[in-house]
């Protein structure tokens, strides 16, 4: 039986090889959309599911209030996070649709959505997907497992090589790029 202190370390060497093979070109082009998309006025989105959602709020907190008291802040929205509206969507026309009709009153051209699923099979993100490329939206994906629809059909994709199953991992090396991500943006503006 394996022992707290084992499972301990074992999960904590599995996150660190994980994080040796993330693609660190991927995520500073991740950091320079998001940068490009602040000097253009442009509107990012974040989606995701469950303990995605989480990460999809977090990210928005770290990117946009993170920036506030700069002359151009980010504009960054997380569509997890108004459950009147998420559960109008759900409850008249279906939870696939959460995502699509928030994209469809509130997202533009030249605008960007990041898709967080470790699966990249959920059906309202594929609908967002689907809608986002009807419209001159860009899609980033930030996946795990096999990368499902999500990683075929995005524009640029952040990809955790993690075994099918493997939440928890998927989902820490998420908040790692989440982060990193936020991190750098504090150090480059509170150091400008």
């Amino acid at each position: 039986m394996t022992t707290s202190q084992d499972f301990s370390h074992e999960y904590l060497e599995y996150l660190s090889s994980l994080i040796a093979q993330l693609d660190r070109e991927s995520i500073a082009r991740f950091a320079d959309l998001l940068l490009d998309s602040r000097e253009s006025g442009s509107t990012t989105f974040f989606l995701g599911n469950g303990g995605s959602a989480s990460t999809a709020t977090h990210f928005v907190n770290d990117v946009s209030l993170g920036s506030r008291q700069f002359d151009k802040p980010f504009r960054a929205i997380s569509l997890c996070d108004n459950q009147a509206v998420i559960t109008a969507i759900a409850n008249d026309d279906g939870y696939e649709n959460i995502f699509l009709q928030q994209l469809q009153t509130l997202a533009k051209s030249g605008d960007t959505i990041v898709c967080i699923s470790a699966s990249g099979n959920s059906k309202n993100l594929i609908k967002a997907i689907e809608y986002a490329k009807e419209h001159n939206i860009y899609i980033v994906g930030l996946t795990a497992f096999d990368g499902g629809y999500l990683q075929k059909n995005c524009d640029l994709n952040i990809h955790v090589p993690t075994k099918i199953g493997e939440y928890g991992p998927a989902e820490d090396l998420h908040m790692v790029v989440c982060g990193l991500v936020g991190s750098y943006f504090r150090r480059k503006f509170l150091n400008a």
